[in-house]
């Protein structure tokens, strides 16, 4: 087993991000509403298996979005939460690098809150609504 990590490429959104969107039933996000048209991002490998991906987002203040966290719902090892983490970490450092001093996240899943405070993140305003409109 080895664990790699490397930015997202082109073809990634199309074979992979919208196969597990799918899997775990979640409305994929369109190409053109994820940085850098769906490659400002992230993906973890085990071997040459990928495990899940993220993104970044920059803003025009000091805070970036760290987010759209999805994962291979098939890739059931205990390598899963370890790859998880290293995603989150690789992703918040991007942040740092960018020059953000403050990184959001929006998560809903349970698990996935832990792993992000495990890294130092700190829960902020439990929210009731989602609210997104296509302009």
């Amino acid at each position: 087993m080895a664990i790699d990590i490397r930015p997202l490429q082109e073809s990634d959104y199309d074979e992979i991000l919208l196969g597990w969107w799918k899997d775990w039933e979640w409305q994929a996000p369109p190409k053109d509403a994820l940085p850098r048209e769906g490659t400002g991002g992230l993906m973890v490998f085990d071997d040459e298996e990928p495990v899940c991906a993220g993104f970044m987002y920059l803003s025009n203040s000091s805070i970036c979005w760290v987010d759209w966290i999805i994962s291979n719902k098939e890739y059931r090892k205990p390598e899963r939460a370890e790859c998880i983490t290293l995603l989150i970490d690789s992703l918040t450092y991007m942040a740092k690098q960018s020059g953000g001093k403050y990184s959001y996240a929006l998560i809903k899943h349970e698990k996935l809150s832990k792993s992000y405070e495990d890294l130092g993140y700190v829960k902020g305003d439990s929210y009731t609504s989602e609210m997104i409109k296509t302009l």
